[in-house]
């Protein structure tokens, strides 16, 4: 069973009497106020010092990599390949983002190109956005997905609708990008799925990556469209491990054909794909043949891979972690229902996190979210012509 772990960020390496030093000698200097600002200073370069330093050479030990180092790998080689290309965000630089997918970038490519922001996301989103129309290729890194609420504007009214406000005058090639989903007791606004919120904006593109091979293509490919892509990670995802293709830039609007099957199909994306599977283990065990689909493109759907998917098998079973009311779930359900009713020998079943804030507590956050028995459940239950309680 796949283990998902948060990154390792611990205080390793600074010793009592380096903090003691540092903050006499700070005192000395600048006084009261410039200590306080040296000691968070201080807080925030022992989180990225040599406890980090370790976990990446024992990551490098390993066969594979990481996602965020897969991410750090699309990100660098394309800031090489386009000098048009660059970085925005708060701590993006010298910290090197918060889950470090720009690690280290600072020093290769310059304070510039790696722009650290003030805590403003209305602001350096609205600067990415005007950048973007004059030319250069911004890759803005929002610190949790939850935090771009506060730049929604700039991306609905800025971002989707310039280039057709504008006459096909300006484009917007822009990537939102950072990590979202319900983590590991992260509270409720650290753990939002903003995916619906996005979904309703025209002109804007939506991506969620799953594996280290597509987070690296997909981002690669995202980095060179000329439209604006709201890029999807999952805060549990960035430590898992895999292989990357070397040049390959996977297609944003296509799914991903994760298992071949006959009994019905299961649509997820993100994490949930890694529910599902977890869930196909004890499936296959019992005899059944689940198809599963992982959607990537949350916007626009590949109704191409979807419709041929539920002709065959008949059945459709829709696993997310956003919302059940107004979620993706919803906007693909009433798709399908719409296209190919006729096509189906069972309703379309979602399964969806509680319409309630993510709680702090392990076992209730547990409970808001899918969990693998739920979907063993519901594919034992719909191949069977059973109706799946909500």
């Amino acid at each position: 069973m796949l283990q998902l772990q948060l990154p390792t960020t611990g205080l390793a390496g600074v010793s009592q009497s380096q903090s003691k030093q540092c903050s006499a000698s700070t005192s000395a200097r600048a006084g009261s106020s410039a200590l306080a600002l040296s000691r968070h200073r201080a807080r925030r370069a022992a989180r990225t010092g040599r406890g980090h330093l370790q976990a990446v050479a024992a990551a490098k030990d390993k066969k594979g990599k990481l996602m965020w180092e897969a991410l750090r790998e699309a990100v660098d080689e394309e800031m090489e390949a386009d000098p048009n290309v660059c970085v925005i965000g708060e701590d993006v630089g010298h910290y090197g983002g918060s889950y470090k997918v720009t690690y280290d970038l600072h020093k290769k490519y310059g304070d510039l190109r790696l722009l650290d922001t003030p805590i403003c996301e209305n602001g350096f989103m609205g600067m990415g956005i005007g950048a973007a129309m004059t030319g250069l290729r911004p890759i803005i890194e929002g610190m949790n997905m939850g935090f771009l609420l506060l730049a929604y504007n700039q991306i609905s009214n800025n971002a989707g609708m310039l280039h057709y406000t504008s006459g096909g005058q300006y484009k917007v090639p822009i990537v939102i990008r950072g990590p979202g989903g319900v983590g590991r007791q992260l509270g409720a606004e650290h753990s939002q799925r903003l995916e619906s919120y996005f979904q309703s904006i025209p002109g804007v593109q939506l991506v969620a990556c799953s594996t280290v091979a597509n987070s690296k293509a997909l981002l690669k490919s995202a980095i060179r469209s000329d439209n604006p892509i709201i890029f999807f990670e999952h805060v549990l995802l960035y430590n898992v491990k895999g292989e990357t293709q070397e040049g390959y830039y996977q297609p944003l609007e296509k799914a991903e054909l994760v298992r071949e099957g006959g009994d019905v199909t299961i649509l997820c994306y993100s994490r949930m794909r890694y529910v599902v599977m977890q869930a196909v283990q004890t499936l296959e065990k019992q005899g059944f043949d689940p198809e599963v689909i992982d959607l990537i493109s949350l916007k626009p759907f590949d109704l191409e891979a979807i419709t041929k998917s539920i002709k065959k098998t008949r059945k459709c079973i829709i696993v997310e972690e956003c919302m059940k009311t107004g979620g993706i779930g919803a906007s693909l359900s009433a798709v399908i229902n719409e296209s190919l009713f006729n096509e189906l020998d069972h309703e379309v079943v979602r399964l969806s996190s509680q319409d309630v804030p993510t709680a702090y507590a392990f076992e209730l956050e547990a409970a808001t979210i899918v969990q693998p028995e739920e979907v063993a459940n519901a594919v034992q239950r719909v191949v069977a012509g059973a109706p799946v309680l909500a």
